[in-house]
């Protein structure tokens, strides 16, 4: 199965309309920054959405798990950080933390599952991300592009 991905940061910077009167980071947009962190993360590995679609899959978030310990508030930098966890057979887990200064400000676990891009329901992780999530792709996702280019 192999050993998960070592970690990807997405560096991020908290923008005015993501504050709420308690002037931090409103808890919903935790969610869009780790779904613009996880497709950042794949795109890294050569498995952008495109790819994944063309090649007869995709991904979706069927359960989230956020812990905060610290607010991040307007213009803070902080660096959002991916570290794939547990591969299942249809599922798999990616963590994530919100880092400011070195300091963590939240994490989080979310739970993926593998559908087919026809609509046809679930479907087994996919070997291209499978490679992708236990870091046995090169820095430019050679494993991911040699599959994807057979099934096209």
């Amino acid at each position: 199965m192999g050993v998960p991905a070592a970690d990807f940061v997405l560096p991020w910077r908290a923008r005015y309309y993501e504050i709420d009167q308690q002037g931090v980071v409103f808890n919903a947009w935790y969610l869009a920054w780790f779904d613009e962190a996880m497709s950042a993360f794949l795109a890294d590995r050569g498995l952008g959405g495109d790819a994944m679609v063309a090649a007869g899959f995709d991904v979706q978030l069927v359960r989230s798990e956020i812990d905060w310990r610290d607010g991040v508030r307007w213009g803070d930098s902080v660096e959002i950080v991916v570290r794939p966890g547990r591969i299942g057979t249809t599922s798999f887990d990616v963590h994530f933390c919100v880092r400011r200064d070195g300091r963590d400000t939240c994490t989080a676990r979310i739970v993926y599952v593998s559908i087919a891009s026809d609509g046809s329901g679930k479907t087994p992780v996919p070997s291209a991300l499978r490679a992708v999530l236990t870091g046995e792709t090169s820095e430019t996702g050679s494993a991911a592009a040699v599959e994807l280019s057979r099934r096209s």
